[in-house]
């Protein structure tokens, strides 16, 4: 199996409430119909202009250039989970391609909804150093690529609501302890009033998986890209007090040993379980990580638990076992991966001491 990719790994700033930064632009090229309504000679002429401006991205490191239809699914898939490709990308492979860097942290989709789509992923909070990256890659791909554009409007783009600077930042946000205590929709269930909007784990369409919510911004037209990373900043700066503040209310004399048993039985069926469905086990790895941050579970590398999380995905599964696996074997060695992990921290642990 391949390495993880990079920001998937690493604990960035605010790394224990923000998992992770997303950075997307969304450019199309002059004269040629969006992807949708594109033949298949002109998405060729895509694939073959992306192709061609691969090697001119290195000045910011060593670029490969994929074409899906030359992966097969379960590859495809890895990138989903990575959050490299969306997964409308993996659908119908033919005439589209990914552009990938090697740390695996830049990722450039070709002929998804629009010609290109940028995106630069980071660890934890760092949406002004994503903005900036995915500003450098758009400013080389513009010097080879005549990109559609219009003075008063902006960026073209194929979906009406990304047109204008076609930035969206987002932030992949772990919010246990407002879930806890239910307030998750308080807090959330505001923000499409500020022109910023609530997804599950992969974004659009998706579903809410180990406490993970994605925060990005709604509006591309009439804002500048600093002005999008400085709302949607702000606004991740209210969440994250929030979330701290639940954290610090579950920690309360009257309310720590409930706590306690709660975090300590949710590592207890990790440590034991037989069969673990993904989303169980995304649940049970949320309660584990929220242990270790507050410091009621010690056993445990807070790094170990982010790549499990990426781990136990069906598609990583497939890739660690070597072979294709039907749901239920799947489910068996997902609970069997994460028990020997944990058990291996605990060996560490005691032979530390």
């Amino acid at each position: 199996m391949r390495e993880i990719a990079s920001w998937m790994k690493e604990r960035g700033p605010e790394g224990d409430i923000v998992l992770g930064t997303r950075c997307r632009l969304a450019r199309n090229l002059q004269g040629i119909p969006f992807p949708e309504a594109a033949n298949r000679d002109q998405l060729r002429e895509v694939l073959g202009k992306a192709s061609e401006v691969t090697p001119r991205l290195g000045a910011l490191g060593d670029f490969s250039f994929l074409e899906m239809a030359t992966m097969d699914a379960l590859e495809r898939e890895i990138l989903v989970e990575e959050h490299l490709i969306s997964p409308s990308h993996m659908q119908n492979p033919a005439h589209k391609a990914v552009i990938l860097n090697a740390q695996h942290n830049i990722s450039i989709m070709v002929n998804e909804e629009d010609h290109f789509r940028i995106q630069v992923l980071k660890p934890g909070l760092q949406l002004e150093e994503a903005w900036e990256q995915a500003d450098k890659v758009d400013d080389l791909l513009e010097r080879h690529l005549d990109f559609a554009f219009d003075l008063q409007t902006g960026y073209l783009t194929a979906c009406p609501t990304n047109v204008g600077t076609a930035l969206r930042a987002s932030v992949m946000l772990h919010l246990p302890a407002l879930r806890r205590v239910r307030k998750v929709q308080e807090v959330l269930g505001a923000v499409s009033k500020f022109g910023l909007t609530v997804r599950g784990l992969y974004g659009e369409g998706s579903d809410v998986w180990g406490n993970v919510y994605q925060l990005s911004n709604q509006i591309t037209l009439g804002q500048s890209e600093d002005e999008t990373i400085e709302h949607l900043a702000r606004f991740t700066a209210q969440i994250l007090h929030s979330e701290r503040q639940a954290r610090e209310y579950l920690l309360e004399k009257e309310r720590r040993l409930a706590t306690e048993d709660w975090l300590y039985r949710s590592y207890g069926i990790l440590q034991n379980a037989r069969i673990l469905t993904s989303q169980e086990a995304m649940e049970l790895l949320s309660d584990l990580n929220l242990g270790l941050d507050l410091g009621v579970i010690q056993q445990v590398d807070p790094s170990v638990v982010k790549q499990l999380m990426v781990q136990i995905r069906a598609a990583h599964l497939q890739s660690i076992m070597g072979q294709p696996l039907p749901a239920q074997e799947r489910d068996r060695l997902r609970a069997s991966l994460i028990r020997d992990t944990l058990e291996k921290q605990t060996s560490k642990t005691q032979e530390s001491r």
